[in-house]
């Protein structure tokens, strides 16, 4: 791979190439991408959806979005360190072709802005309820009629795939979502297969999927037009990393880790003595000692400290992404770049006590026993409600269910785009939202 290609300002259906030295500078191409997410009606919802604690009512509890936001924030600072540091290595990447290194931080704030945008209500468990709903539920009797990767998408059904399919799909007779940059679409791509085979090898791009195969054609053109590297594995066709994504995923993963853990330490699922001690090993040799005892406030301490480490993290993801660009660029580096870090054994003590007290805390499992029966119950009603319209069996019940909550449901689709466009319908909604269908649906008015 190149960056003279991975830096493609390319969006769907344009036919003449953009070049970055022909941008305007109080605008760029790029710096475009992160306003027309943070503006877009996907992206909103994401203030009602869970990021640890499903439906909380304390203020001070990330949601989506607030943790979408920092993401983008660590990730537009990784992108600008890694990106000096690439220009000096590479001159002709800014002589020749205009590239600042906020080029870099942009593309990798505004994939960080869209790195969730679209997961479910409830958390990671609304994933798994959709996939269950297809697997072992009332879904499964639309296996015969589905495609084996077809059908894989919907028993796995995937926040990341479902993203690029908000950012991509056509909508009214216009193709391609929000017409993003090609370059911004790759670094969103963490995983850039299809859901089949599932999880081939341990390398981190076999992780999950990234795409559902009613977006193959997008999906192609994009890996295409950057130049990601392309790999058979059991007899399918892969893609190696954008580069950027590695930075992206960094973001994500410096955020989760520090962040959920100072959730849990203010929520009092994790204890504040406990919890400094954590956080200082990560960070001792950055403490401004006398400036830490003058903080007599548990939340000031733990603000302190969490910054410190968000800024260790940095230094230390972007470091190593420079230490191993050629590898990275050749498509021979498979792991999340703090797997390499000196600090992982820290980093794993801080995610351990996070599962522990907050991931697995009863008001959180409580949770998502709800946003299990909540997804599994709308999917029921809906499916049940557009396959008996389309299959002329339909009932009172379920036309009142089309006049009220699928007015404008396409009906002339095959049965995969049927639920492939329910099961993002329900994943599109918030967690409060999905709760009151689920109620009205339910008579609990």
């Amino acid at each position: 791979m190149n960056w003279e290609q991975l830096l493609s300002l390319k969006r769907f259906g344009d036919t003449n190439k953009r070049l970055r030295k022909e941008q305007d500078d109080t605008r760029l191409g790029f710096e475009v991408d992160y306003d027309r997410i943070i503006f877009s009606s996907s992206f909103r919802s994401l203030q009602d959806k869970t990021q640890v604690i499903p439906l909380s009512k304390t203020d001070f509890v990330h949601t989506r979005l607030t943790h979408s936001l920092e993401v983008s924030v660590v990730g537009r600072s990784l992108g600008r360190v890694v990106g000096k540091k690439l220009l000096e290595k590479h001159p002709h990447l800014s002589e020749t072709y205009g590239h600042h290194f906020n080029d870099f931080g942009a593309i990798v704030a505004a994939a960080s802005l869209a790195h969730d945008i679209g997961n479910p209500p409830f958390g990671h468990s609304g994933e798994k309820a959709i996939g269950d709903f297809f697997k072992s539920g009332k879904g499964n009797r639309f296996k015969d009629s589905l495609t084996n990767v077809q059908y894989q998408d919907l028993c796995t059904f995937e926040g990341n795939a479902n993203g690029f399919k908000l950012l991509t799909e056509t909508k009214n007779g216009v193709t391609g979502g929000l017409r993003l940059s090609y370059s911004t679409l790759g670094a969103f791509m963490k995983y850039p297969k299809a859901s089949l085979p599932y999880k081939p090898t341990t390398q981190i791009h076999h992780k999950k999927y990234g795409y559902f195969q009613s977006e193959q054609e997008v999906f192609n053109d994009v890996v295409k037009d950057l130049g990601l590297i392309s790999e058979t594995v059991k007899d399918s066709e892969t893609y190696k990393r954008h580069p950027l994504t590695f930075l992206v995923e960094a973001a994500d993963d410096i955020c989760y880790t520090i962040i959920d853990f100072e959730d849990g330490i203010n929520l009092g699922l994790i204890d504040e003595e406990f919890a400094l001690e954590y956080l200082i090993n990560l960070v001792k040799d950055k403490i401004d000692t006398k400036k830490y005892h003058q903080l007599v406030t548990k939340s000031n301490r733990v603000s302190y400290l969490r910054a410190l480490a968000i800024g260790v993290l940095i230094e230390e993801a972007a470091s190593i992404f420079i230490a191993n660009e050629e590898a990275i660029l050749k498509g021979d580096f498979s792991s999340a770049l703090l797997d390499k870090s000196q600090y992982t054994a820290q980093i794993d003590d801080i995610i351990k006590i996070s599962i522990n007290n907050v991931y697995q805390s009863q008001d959180v499992l409580e949770k998502e026993i709800l946003g299990y029966q909540v997804i599994g119950t709308l999917l029921e009603v809906y499916t049940d409600a557009v396959f008996s319209k389309k299959n002329n069996t339909n009932t009172n019940f379920n036309s009142l269910i089309l006049k009220g909550f699928l007015k404008e449901f396409d009906l002339n689709q095959d049965d995969y785009s049927i639920l492939i466009e329910i099961s993002s319908l329900v994943a599109s909604y918030s967690d409060s939202e999905a709760l009151r269908i689920y109620q009205k649906i339910k008579g609990m008015l």
